[in-house]
């Protein structure tokens, strides 16, 4: 009697380690090698190693925590203890992703600064987000940027650096105070989800496509924001503002003082995010499966975009002109493609985890996504340190 019941309380322990597993664990933290593991305070660290200098900022997406990073965040730290801190942020977790955009970004931004302001030795900062987080990053590095002119007006032969994705010089301006490296997003609907075929669940039907607008209510002001219902004031929608420099906020002028942006994306399977918002791309201009790639290293990255400059017909108040979908559309992908990306595609058609392919490309719980570690190594060892 004493063994079953032995048993069946192992067997009671081994559901809850399952769920624990499964279950996403809320507040955010910080991992380095000096300190030697998580810290909930994310204070400085201690021990012979020295300080990590590059500040690396995860960003979850909707009804996501910070815990979604944790496999990505172990990763980093393993290969480059010396290097980096990975700050995985838990200011907006579970139904706070509701909020919407501006109010999440403005956390994030509010977030980042006080770690910064605790941790003096930082250099460097970077980005990297999933699904919805993209966007929200994308609006919390325009409260923290600032221009070159504004940090030192007296310096001015150093304004410019070298953009590496382009070539091209690009203004010498600071995130947060510190100089931006990496933005980096995986599956995240840049454009939206309000076009066409943009939520692959609804397989293209109009009616249903309609339908998710008209619900759109149920994910709160970010869901208004995603099918670019937000129109206040004469207004456009806050995603088509953000292909701009709008008023005090300077989304693109940020953007393009990283050193290199990186679009991983589903090219399949990924039922919540389609694969041209997150490539930032027109349909033409999906590669063809004949040019997919066979990695070795990496089984899942299929495709790789080289970041390119394009020429393209945009100036800032033609945002207030576009009246329909496919014109904001066609919009935001003129404003975003004026500064390069680099693209990653990614396929898990093969995987027994391809129903979970919005989860698996960052590994948000290695139980059920763990043939997206590839892809994760992808992205740490072409990581500009």
């Amino acid at each position: 009697m004493a063994e079953g019941e032995g048993e069946g309380g192992e067997k009671k322990s081994q559901r809850r380690r399952l769920r624990a597993a499964c279950l996403p664990r809320p507040g955010c933290f910080t991992v380095s090698a000096a300190d030697e593991g998580p810290s909930g305070s994310g204070g400085g660290g201690g021990g012979s190693r020295p300080a990590p200098t590059h500040l690396v900022v995860t960003v979850n997406g909707i009804v996501g925590s910070a815990e979604n990073w944790r496999y990505a965040a172990k990763h980093f730290i393993k290969k480059h203890p010396e290097d980096v801190v990975v700050h995985c942020s838990g200011c907006n977790g579970a139904v706070r992703t509701f909020d919407g955009v501006d109010v999440m970004g403005t956390r994030l931004a509010e977030e980042v600064l006080s770690l910064v302001q605790r941790r003096p030795e930082l250099q460097k900062i970077s980005f990297v987000a999933h699904s919805l987080g993209g966007l929200i990053a994308r609006y919390a590095i325009a409260l923290l940027y600032k221009s070159a002119t504004e940090i030192d007006s007296h310096e001015e032969h150093e304004k410019q650096i070298t953009d590496v994705s382009s070539n091209q010089l690009i203004d010498r301006g600071k995130i947060a105070g510190l100089e931006p490296i990496n933005f980096i997003t995986f599956a995240t609907p840049h454009l939206g989800t309000r076009s066409h075929k943009q939520i692959p669940l609804l397989r293209g039907s109009y009616k249903l496509e309609k339908m998710a607008y008209r619900i759109s209510w149920i994910a709160g002001r970010s869901g208004k924001h995603l099918f670019l219902k937000d129109i206040e004031d004469g207004k456009p929608p806050l995603l088509l503002q953000m292909v701009t420099d709008y008023g005090d906020l300077h989304f693109m002028s940020a953007l393009r003082s990283f050193k290199r942006r990186v679009a991983y994306s589903n090219i399949c399977n990924d039922f919540i995010v389609g694969w041209r918002t997150s490539s930032i791309r027109h349909q033409h201009e999906l590669p063809k499966p004949q040019n997919f790639i066979n990695h070795v290293k990496y089984p899942h990255v299929v495709y790789v975009e080289k970041p390119k400059v394009q020429d393209t017909d945009f100036s800032d108040s033609m945002i207030y002109q576009a009246k329909n979908t496919s014109e904001m559309e066609e919009l935001m992908l003129k404003g975003l493609n004026r500064i390069p990306w680099e693209r990653v595609d990614v396929s898990f058609k093969k995987s027994r985890q391809r129903i979970f392919a919005h989860s698996t490309i960052q590994v948000k719980t290695y139980f059920f996504n763990s043939d997206g570690a590839d892809v994760i190594f992808h992205m740490i060892d072409h990581f500009l340190y």
